[in-house]
């Protein structure tokens, strides 16, 4: 798989056709944010984008940047948030064993980046929105993650984080965020090379990165780099190769999420010459049951007719809950009551009946487990209490009113929304590692070509939110190499 992304030696280019000291390789957030911090830094900064135009998936974004501590916009609108109630949440929400030193770098830089980004004339909406799902708006902070939700809720006091960048006309706010980075990157000397794909690291003798051999409209192209070369290149969701041997599961979803460009090539680059790659197999995984959030008083249950999470989680948990965890089968069921259908995304009532065991029939489940669960739930519910998994009193009602109504929400026929998390072990500054824990000299990499804050369990913004933050730390180091 990695033999056409081979690296090549430096001794084999008979002339260099651009110099430089810093090459970013793919113009997103990450890449974006990694050029203007190496040309403000006062170095030579190329940036190459492989498409027509920069932007990458970020461009394609609904604009969440997952910010917190205490950022002006929490403040404008009532929430005292701190570093250390954001650390608390991030820590415990990001997946197992998370990367800690990275998280409480973030944390700690948060504020300080939110004003960053204001500096560089990053559009930030100005209204808040209580929903609890992604939406299309102008809204400048909402939520998007399991904050509010047990059982995060009882080691971080809950808060919004998710800051939103304005749309402007139809450019989405993703492809705001790119054009205004990319432009400040510019004003600071940067160089951008569009339809430009890096195809090769080039390495010196003793194994340094010193260039990148890319193809420009159909020829090689060989540039050098001085100082390092970052890769911002994105994830792999949209090379089917990779996600069958890594993460075979999200090949699953009916929509992978990223652009054309999501290929791999940048991971792939940086394990021909032998960095290391972590977390392969993570992934984000949504299922957007909601809205009307009135869906959230009924129960999700697996294939075995027991319920397996609180359905007040954010759709990323759940969603994740499902795939990883229930082999994409799920199942919601409703009272007559409060029933609805889901309003965005396509669902399907696969039975309605008065009788929970003719509901068992029908979609083979053990016999008297969906009834057990049913008498379970509402027995507690009557009580405002959820024993087992501590949903929130909100959402907490009997369902009593037949018929009974079985949403059938599993990965065949709900689309779930998927992209791939795992990628090369960088340390938070942004230097590549081998497998033994060592620098690659040379080389940086940030955004979702990295394995980043979030492992598991996404909180929607945090690829914005890391890409951006650690693209910086990334493009600083590089320069700092020179």
């Amino acid at each position: 798989m990695t033999d056409s992304y081979k690296f090549i030696t430096a001794d084999s280019v008979l002339e260099w056709d651009e110099s430089c000291d810093v090459i970013v390789v793919g113009l997103g957030c990450a890449g974006g944010c990694a050029a203007v911090e190496a040309a403000e830094a006062g170095v030579e900064v190329i940036g190459i984008e492989q498409a027509v135009q920069v932007g990458g998936t970020t461009a394609l974004s609904g604009s969440m940047i997952y910010l917190g501590g205490g950022t002006p916009m929490q403040t404008k609108h009532g929430f005292e948030d701190s570093v250390e109630n954001m650390y608390n949440y991030l820590s415990r929400s990001s997946g197992p064993r998370p990367d800690l030193e990275r998280i409480e770098m973030y944390c700690n830089e948060s504020v300080s980046h939110y004003k960053w980004l204001c500096d560089r004339d990053i559009p930030f909406g100005t209204d808040y929105f209580p929903g609890g799902y992604e939406r299309v708006a102008d809204d400048g902070l909402t939520w998007s993650g399991n904050e509010r939700s047990h059982p995060f809720n009882q080691y971080a006091h809950p808060i919004p984080r998710a800051h939103i960048v304005q749309a402007q006309g139809e450019m989405l706010g993703g492809a705001v965020l790119v054009q205004k980075l990319v432009a400040a990157a510019e004003a600071a000397g940067t160089r951008v090379l569009t339809q430009t794909s890096a195809q090769n690291l080039v390495l010196d003798g003793v194994g340094a990165v010193v260039g990148v051999c890319c193809l420009q409209d159909d020829r090689k192209v060989y540039i050098q780099a001085r100082g390092g070369v970052v890769l911002t290149a994105g994830g792999f969701i949209h090379n089917r190769e990779m996600l069958e041997k890594y993460a075979p599961l999200l090949a699953t979803s009916k929509v992978q999420i990223g652009c054309e460009g999501d290929t791999g090539s940048g991971i792939q680059m940086a394990l021909s010459i032998g960095a290391a790659a972590i977390r392969m197999d993570a992934g984000s995984v949504s299922l957007p049951v909601y809205p009307p959030l009135s869906l959230k008083k009924g129960i999700l249950v697996n294939q075995q007719g027991q319920r397996f999470i609180n359905e007040d989680s954010y759709m990323g948990r759940v969603g994740e809950f499902a795939l990883y965890y229930q082999q994409g089968r799920a199942y919601m069921l409703l009272d007559d009551e409060h029933f609805a259908m889901p309003e965005i995304w396509d669902s399907e009532v696969l039975v309605s009946s008065d009788s929970i065991s003719e509901i068992e029939n029908h979609c083979g489940f053990p016999i008297g487990a969906l009834a057990q669960s049913l008498d379970y739930y509402n027995q507690h519910a009557a009580k405002k209490a959820d024993p087992l998994f501590h949903k929130g009193a909100d959402y907490l009602v009997p369902l009593l009113k037949a018929p009974y109504h079985l949403l059938d929400v599993s990965i065949d026929r709900m689309t779930y929304f998927t992209f791939t998390l795992g990628g090369l072990h960088t340390l938070p500054t942004g230097e590549v590692l081998d497998p033994q824990g060592k620098s690659i000299c040379g080389l940086y990499a940030a955004g979702r070509t990295v394995s980043g804050i979030t492992k598991l369990g996404y909180s929607s913004g945090t690829s914005l939110g890391d890409g951006t933050f650690f693209g910086r730390k990334a493009g600083k180091s590089a320069a700092n190499n020179n």
